[in-house]
């Protein structure tokens, strides 16, 4: 695991500290967006289809700091939109860092040369630059070319100047394990921390719904990236178990509360992927009124295939907690690429042309 001794621990000794009160459902990770412009109009992202009014919106330094202090969770992630175009987000990276919260500030790194002196090393601060494969895959990703050389000249600087550094990427359909074992090769070459990896989920409102892969599709192609990996020496940035998961071989319920959303709309239920389930005030209020077990593969329509790892990294974390043995076992001798799957859970209910509209007309 591509993660420093320090955070770790600090992650480890929070994750004790909820079992020992016996809480349930606790936050792991922080996802902070404090805006959803952004420098780039990616065929994969629903934040681009926003009007320019809600695009235009930004929290405040004092609502992004009010919400590391409500919510609590050890790790905050800092996406958008880009968060290098939020004028005051040094301060509001200053303001975490002193909380002793690890943050990865998400970007797609080509303001990252620019801002750079903004920003101080620190044991708790991390760059997670977006790539999504290698040059051709990744310009094709984000709908412009040149943008991958950028990020490739901006991660070399970034670690120059003795930032830590991370790259996260994300897979879609059309992407064979060989590709993305070349990719990870390459990315590991750059000298980065660690990557974060996972397949694309058909997020609402993303103009291009035909890039996401299904489950099963994902499933295969992780067996062939981590049969290949067996002799690599990847750090990618996950639990073994999720990793184990991401091959079919667990199969998991999905836990949303350990990567709760604050955005400029509020406190996002029930997760960052699903835009139109409401938001509420308050970090309390969304843990209290959001009905959580409505949510996940095999419970809701709208989560039909979703193995992201907002929902499904912090019950790994969990299952780790509960079997470490097991976690240590995968942890060694890597996820199982051959043999059959778990089952994945299927959705029966209605499906989302079944589920009913009201329509309002008024008599005048």
């Amino acid at each position: 695991m591509g993660v420093p001794l320090r955070q770790q621990i600090a992650v480890g000794t929070y994750l004790m500290k909820q079992k020992i009160k016996g809480v349930k459902k606790y936050p792991l990770v922080l996802m902070l967006e404090p805006l959803f412009r952004c420098n780039l109009e990616c065929s994969g992202c629903g934040k681009i289809a926003y009007p320019d009014d809600t695009l235009n919106k930004r929290l405040s330094v004092e609502e992004c700091l009010q919400a590391v202090d409500e919510c609590g969770a050890p790790m905050v992630s800092i996406p958008g939109g880009e968060p290098l175009i939020h004028k005051e987000m040094p301060e509001i990276v200053a303001g975490i860092v002193k909380r002793k919260k690890f943050i990865y500030l998400c970007t797609n790194a080509l303001l990252l040369k620019k801002k750079i002196n903004d920003y101080t090393p620190s044991p708790y601060l991390s760059f997670s630059v977006h790539l999504d494969g290698n040059q051709a895959r990744h310009d094709a990703s984000v709908c412009q070319d040149g943008v991958f050389d950028i990020a490739v000249d901006a991660i070399k600087m970034a670690l120059d100047k003795g930032f830590r550094v991370t790259i996260n990427c994300t897979l879609f359909q059309g992407e064979s394990s060989q590709e993305v074992a070349e990719f990870l090769d390459y990315a590991t070459k750059l000298g980065v921390e660690g990557i974060t990896i996972a397949p694309g989920f058909s997020y609402e409102h993303a103009p291009d719904q035909e890039s996401f892969m299904s489950s099963q599709s994902a499933k295969e192609l992780f067996r062939g990236i981590f049969a290949i990996g067996k002799s690599k020496k990847w750090k990618l940035n996950h639990s073994s178990l999720y990793l184990d998961y991401l091959a079919g071989n667990q199969n998991y319920d999905c836990t949303p509360w350990g990567n709760p959303t604050r955005n400029v709309f509020g406190w996002q239920k029930p997760c960052y992927l699903l835009a139109d389930e409401g938001y509420v005030d308050s970090f309390q209020e969304m843990m209290e009124s959001t009905p959580w077990d409505q949510y996940g593969a095999g419970k809701h329509p709208k989560c039909e295939g979703c193995m992201a790892h907002c929902g499904y990294e912090a019950t790994a974390v969990s299952d780790t907690l509960a079997h470490p043995l097991k976690a240590l076992s995968v942890a060694l001798r890597g996820p199982k690429t051959e043999g059959g799957m778990v089952e994945a859970p299927s959705y029966r209910g209605s499906s989302l042309a079944d589920i009913p509209v009201t329509v309002e007309v008024s008599s005048s």
